[in-house]
Order: C-alpha cells, then sequence, then structure tokens
C-alpha cells in the first residue's frame, strides 16, 4: 500500500507554516532583543509547541510496544469450496500490513521479555479491508470478553508502587483455571521468541467461511514461519532487553531493509458447520485447540513482508486493526472473546486516535466507502450535498438485507450469565497436560521447571503459591512436582523471567 499523503519536499527551499505560508524560523523565537523573553505573537512558535505538547497519542492498552510492515498475501491453492471471499480465491495477490507486538509491556519496554506476542493482519482485499488479530499462540489466556480488562491489569502495574507484580498475575491465573493452557505457552519457548520473523502466527479465534452456494464452515488460521523457529533463552533474552530493548523491532526492520523478506505459510483448519454441535471439545473456546488428527491443516497460499514503512507513526502507530473488519465469506463465531473484541477494538481507536480514525490512510481500504458514519473530529471524506440519512429519495446507495444474515448461526435457550456447556473434552488441564507431555521434549519440560519455579519464587506469596502449585500438578502431576521441589529447596535462586519482567 503506498501512503499518497507523503510530502515532497524537493524545491521547495524553506519550511512553511501549517497554512502553507513560509516559516519565519525554526532555530530563533521571537523575543524583545537576543536577551528578552518570548512574545505572544510568535504565532509559529505557539503553534509548534502546541502541536509537540499533543504529539503523541495514546498508546494501546495491551499490545503498546510493537512494529510492522507491508507485503502481499498470494492464495496459492483452491479452497473455493470453503469460502468465496476475493483474497482466497487461487490466484489472487493481495497487498497487506502486518504488526507484531508484546501484551503486556509498555512503549518503551523491551521487546525480549518473556509475554505472548500480538500478530496482527490487515488484507486491503478487493472488498474492503479483512482484519485478522491473533498472537503467537494457538489459545489465549480467557474464554469470555468480561474478564479481559482483569486480565490485562493483573498484568500490568500494582496501584500503589506503580511496579509489575508475579503475585498479582499468579493470583489472576490461579483463579481462573481456563488460563491454564496459554500460561503453559507463556512459560515455555513461545514465551521468549527470538525475533518476529522466527515465530508462528494464529488467528486463534473460531471464524465462519461461506462459499459461492451459501454452504458455512467453521475454520481456524495458522501461518508457519518459514524462516524457521528460534527463541532465547532467559539469560539471553535478559541480556538483550539491556544491550538492544528494540531487538526485535530493528531485526524486522534490517532484514527488509537488506531484501530478506519474511515469508509465512498461511493453512486453515476446516470443521463441517454441523459438526460443532457434538464435537468433544467446544470450538468456539478461546482456551481449546483442535487437534490436527481431526481437522488436518489445508493450505491456502503464502504472506511475504517486502517493504518497511516510510513513516512510523503514520503507518504502524496509527494502524488500527479489528477482528470486527469482514469482508463477503468471512463471518464470526460465537466464540465470546471474538464477539467482545469485534466491539473493543474499534472503540479503542476512537478513543486512541479518533471518531474519524478509518480515514488515515493506512486506515483506508482499496475500494470506494459510502459509510453513513459522518462528521465528527478530523472527518477528511465528507458526503458533500448527498442525502445523510437511509433511505432516501436524494439517490445515494443503502443497504436493506433482510431475512436470514448469510453469515449468521442459530441459537436458542434462556438469557445467562454462566462459562460455556461443558462437553466431555472440555476441563481446563487436559489440553494444556497434552502440551507438556506429548509436545515438549525433556530440555523443554525442564526448562519449564526452572521457569515456572523461578516466576514463583519472585515475590509469589499464600495463599496464591499453594494454589499455583496445585495449578501446576493439574496440569501434570510430575511436573507440579518437581516444580514444588525446586521451589521448596531454594534451587531457584535467582528468579527467572515473568510475565513482561526481567
Amino acid at each position: 500500500m503506498t501512503d499518497n499523503t507523503k510530502t515532497d519536499y524537493s524545491g521547495m527551499g524553506h519550511s512553511t507554516m501549517t497554512n502553507g505560508a513560509p516559516a519565519p524560523s525554526d532555530r530563533n523565537s521571537l523575543t524583545i532583543g537576543a536577551d528578552g523573553p518570548i512574545l505572544l505573537h510568535d504565532v509559529h512558535f505557539l503553534e509548534q509547541m502546541a502541536h509537540f505538547n499533543r504529539e503523541k497519542v495514546i498508546e494501546r492498552q495491551p499490545h503498546a510496544k510493537g512494529s510492522g510492515a507491508f507485503g502481499f498475501f498470494e492464495t496459492t491453492e483452491d479452497v473455493s469450496k470453503y469460502t468465496k471471499a476475493a483474497l482466497f480465491q487461487k490466484g489472487a495477490r493481495t497487498d497487506m500490513l502486518a504488526r507484531f507486538s508484546t501484551v503486556a509491556g509498555e512503549q518503551g519496554s523491551p521487546d525480549s521479555w518473556r509475554d505472548v506476542r500480538g500478530f496482527s493482519l490487515r488484507f486491503y482485499s478487493d472488498q474492503g479491508n479483512y482484519d485478522l488479530v491473533g498472537n503467537n499462540t494457538p489459545v489465549f489466556f480467557i474464554r469470555d470478553a468480561m474478564k479481559f480488562p482483569h486480565f490485562i491489569r493483573s498484568q500490568k502495574r500494582l496501584p500503589a508502587s506503580g511496579l509489575r507484580d508475579n503475585h498479582m498475575q499468579w493470583d489472576f491465573w490461579t483463579l481462573n483455571p481456563e488460563t491454564a493452557h496459554q500460561v503453559t505457552y507463556l512459560m515455555g519457548q513461545r514465551g521468549l521468541p527470538r525475533t518476529w520473523r522466527n515465530m508462528n502466527g494464529y488467528g486463534s479465534h473460531t471464524y465462519m467461511w461461506i462459499n459461492a452456494a451459501g454452504e458455512k464452515f467453521w475454520v481456524k488460521y495458522h501461518f508457519h514461519t518459514q524462516q524457521g523457529e528460534s527463541y532465547f533463552s532467559n539469560e539471553e533474552a535478559a541480556r538483550m532487553a539491556g544491550e538492544d530493548a528494540d531487538v526485535h523491532r530493528r531485526d524486522l526492520f534490517e532484514s527488509i531493509e537488506r531484501g530478506d523478506h519474511p515469508k509465512w505459510v498461511m493453512s486453515v483448519q476446516v470443521m463441517p458447520y454441523a459438526e460443532a454441535k457434538t464435537y468433544r471439545i467446544n470450538p468456539f473456546d478461546l482456551t481449546k485447540t483442535w487437534p490436527h488428527a481431526d481437522y488436518p491443516l489445508i493450505k491456502v497460499g503464502v504472506m511475504t513482508l517486502n517493504r518497511n514503512p516510510d513513516n512510523f507513526f503514520a503507518q504502524i502507530e496509527q494502524a488500527a486493526f479489528s477482528p470486527g473488519n469482514l469482508v463477503p465469506g468471512i463471518g464470526l463465531s460465537p466464540d465470546k472473546m471474538l464477539l467482545g473484541r469485534a466491539f473493543a477494538y474499534n472503540d479503542a481507536q476512537r478513543n486512541r486516535i479518533g471518531a474519524n480514525f478509518h480515514q488515515l490512510p493506512v486506515n483506508q481500504p482499496k475500494v470506494p466507502v459510502n459509510t453513513y458514519m459522518i462528521d465528527g473530529p478530523m472527518n477528511y471524506h465528507h458526503t458533500g450535498a448527498a442525502p445523510v440519512h437511509a433511505p432516501n429519495s436524494g439517490g445515494r446507495p443503502w443497504a436493506d438485507d433482510t431475512g436470514p444474515a448469510y453469515d449468521g448461526w442459530e441459537t436458542d435457550g434462556d438469557m445467562v450469565r454462566q462459562a460455556y456447556t461443558l462437553r466431555p473434552g472440555d476441563d481446563d488441564f487436559t489440553q494444556p497436560g497434552t502440551l507438556v507431555r506429548e509436545v515438549m521434549d525433556d530440555a523443554q519440560r525442564q526448562a519449564l521447571v526452572d521457569q515456572v519455579a523461578g516466576s514463583l519464587a519472585g515475590g509469589v506469596r499464600e495463599p496464591v503459591l499453594s494454589r499455583a502449585l496445585d495449578y501446576w500438578k493439574s496440569i501434570d502431576a510430575d511436573v507440579g512436582r518437581r516444580i514444588e521441589e525446586k521451589l521448596r529447596a531454594g534451587a531457584a535462586s535467582e528468579p527467572a523471567q515473568g510475565m513482561g519482567e526481567g
């Protein structure tokens, strides 16, 4: 995507004020004599300072520290029997933007702190922008968006000291056992990717795909790095936090600058629509994965990042992603976290950037927009004299679909406030236990024991400490026992990295 608002300074010969008139000086303010006070009618100085005071937008609440790049996605396989989305038709090539990030860290935090990594993608498709907002893990900590503010606060800072706190983190995790699967990923090697280029990405949520015949399917997205997976040790990550806090941002920018363009293969798992009702695991529970033996990966295409931003603030910091940005052929699912995020992400951008954030060049789709959301601060694409109401008699098109939603699903039941209905495979500890016993090798299990024991030794107090040990014994009895032995023996004399801390 090209930023058509980039200014060409060649031949100008001088700077200007914002009204285009020549600026009097960018070096000296207007004063009474060389040693006198600044004058109130130095408009250029006042405008420069007023703008400087407002130069930064507020940072994202989660995912504040990150960076990204532009590129393209090429659909190499025929998946038309699953979706009619134009960008996923074989041979389609779609411009795109990717942003990677940490979750808990603020803007100035080191890239190498232990944390989940955000993996947000925008496809500038011929049918509108499609955003896929995920992480470098296939699951998440919670399954209901009501808990999201509480989770994020537990990973941030204490109200009194302003410090991060392992006790607070483990207090939240152990009181919400659904976190066990994601915490197991976090405390393992995926919590410390060596570079963004060397990590996988996942849509994590379950989405709906709809084909041209109107048939519906449930899908999960997977992006596998073609650079090979690679991870920091705790010691390497801690050292890098001091040597180069921007190690991931620097690596991505410099690799693209030298022509080493990272690639990821995108695949999907596809579940027939009707099977979701009877599958042994609730397919819409964000804390669970779908076993590949039941739903194998189906390759779709390749994502390539080949162009750095021209301006970090304009094109990365102001990029506003939302899983609610969908295109024909792709829909949401009954995933409670997904439905909550579909509202929350765009609303966060309205607070962070402004009501018309979608009009910024990096957020504009490549297709014409005819929306009845009008006016508001910084409205750039106005409607002229066209009608601002629908329906209207002035010739401006408006939407009027009626009947069942093509991307909807059926539901029934009382209004309740409760977790998903339990199914035979829906407990919180089976899948993280499988991850520990069947996916990790001996060295990774030992590193997990060391990491968790070190984190618990870093200020976690009773009763949270005992809950945390029971939590890990529920995940895997042997690993839980080893964590307790290491902790009780005082072997974890040097605390390992907790969530977002070195």
